[in-house]
C-alpha cells in the first residue's frame, strides 16, 4: 500500500468537485504524506510514508 501514512493510516479521500453552475463530479484528494527515514524502537532505520500532521505532532522518531 503506497501513499498511506504509517502512523495514523490516512490515505486518499473522496469528494465532489463543484463547478460554478453547481454540477458535481467525483474527485479524489490525496493526503499530504512525505517519505521520511524513521528509526524504530530496536534501532533499525526504515523509509516510510508519514503525513504532515503526524510529523508536526512529533509522533515519529525521524532520522536525518
Amino acid at each position: 500500500m503506497s501513499r498511506v501514512c504509517s502512523v495514523c493510516g490516512k490515505s486518499k479521500m473522496s469528494g465532489n468537485k463543484v463547478s460554478h453552475s453547481n454540477r458535481r463530479t467525483p474527485k479524489t484528494y490525496s493526503a499530504n504524506v512525505q517519505k521520511v527515514k524513521v528509526m524504530a524502537e530496536n534501532g533499525a532505520v526504515s523509509s516510510e510514508y508519514v503525513c504532515a500532521k503526524c510529523l508536526k505532532a512529533g509522533k515519529v522518531n525521524r532520522t536525518y
